[in-house]
């Protein structure tokens, strides 16, 4: 009965010393910090900036890293295979064509928030410009390059709709993004631009003159969707889930963005 015993309890401790390092290994991996990549459209950048540090604070085993720039060059970077677990686009056209290639399910995506076009100025500008009518009258205007800047794509649209773009496109200088353009007219290398009014917004160095009217553009409409070939599912869940919360939407007001309810 002794010899029994003596068995029973090896076996117990063996049972548990292998339970031990089981859980071991298990809390080890579940420490282990995964990270994502969220392509995400230039003028989020201060928005999504102060999310992502609300957000690691409830998970702090994921580390958020952002790659910003136009819409269209981060879609064709994810149409291209670069890396990416979330894409959060300032076009809907941008972000269809992800659906359309399945590079995002339909069903992993969704529109977000919406945002305004404006004309600024720098702060320092002796310019007489108070209305988009007022754009002949500039010898440089930036805007975002049209075929790969959604801002840019809604600024000719605008034009157009005023009967001004054949007056203006010779005096436009093309950028790379929304930011760049902020940047032109904050430096004072052009007389004004046309940004989102979630930039002007961030710039103490510029001042708002005109805002564009809704029925002079399309739609400004910011939709988010998971990329299908994400390394780490679950987590970039998490994340798409917290931008949707009522925390995530507060801070992108808070940004000059709108809700779309």
């Amino acid at each position: 009965m002794k010899k029994l015993f003596n068995l029973a309890t090896v076996a117990i401790l063996v049972l548990v010393v292998v339970s031990g390092c089981s859980n071991s290994k298990e809390n080890k991996e579940s420490d282990k910090q995964v990270e994502l990549i969220v392509s995400a459209a230039a003028s989020l950048q201060d928005a999504l900036n102060e999310i992502r540090n609300d957000f690691v604070k409830e998970h702090p085993q994921i580390k958020v890293n952002f790659n910003f720039g136009s819409s269209g060059a981060l879609q064709q970077q994810i149409l291209q295979g670069a890396p990416a677990d979330l894409f959060f686009s300032a076009a809907e056209d941008k972000f269809t064509k992800l659906i359309q290639k399945r590079f995002i399910d339909k069903e992993k995506g969704t529109d977000l928030v919406r945002n305004e076009l404006v004309l600024v100025v720098s702060k320092n500008s002796k310019t007489d410009i108070h209305s988009f009518e007022d754009i002949p009258k500039v010898e440089k205007i930036a805007i975002g390059t049209p075929e790969s800047v959604p801002a840019g794509q809604y600024a000719k649209e605008t034009l157009e709709h005023l009967h001004l773009w054949e007056d203006v496109k010779g005096k436009a200088v093309y950028a790379k993004d929304v930011r760049q353009v902020l940047t032109y007219v904050e430096t004072g290398n052009v007389d004004a631009g046309i940004v989102y009014k979630t930039d002007a917004l961030s710039s103490n160095k510029v001042e708002i003159v005109a805002t564009a009217t809704e029925n002079s553009h399309a739609p400004i409409i910011y939709p988010i969707g998971i990329v299908k070939n994400t390394s780490h599912p679950k987590e970039t869940q998490l994340f798409y889930d917290y931008l949707q919360s009522e925390s995530g939407i507060r801070v992108l007001e808070k940004y000059g963005f709108k809700g779309l309810k």
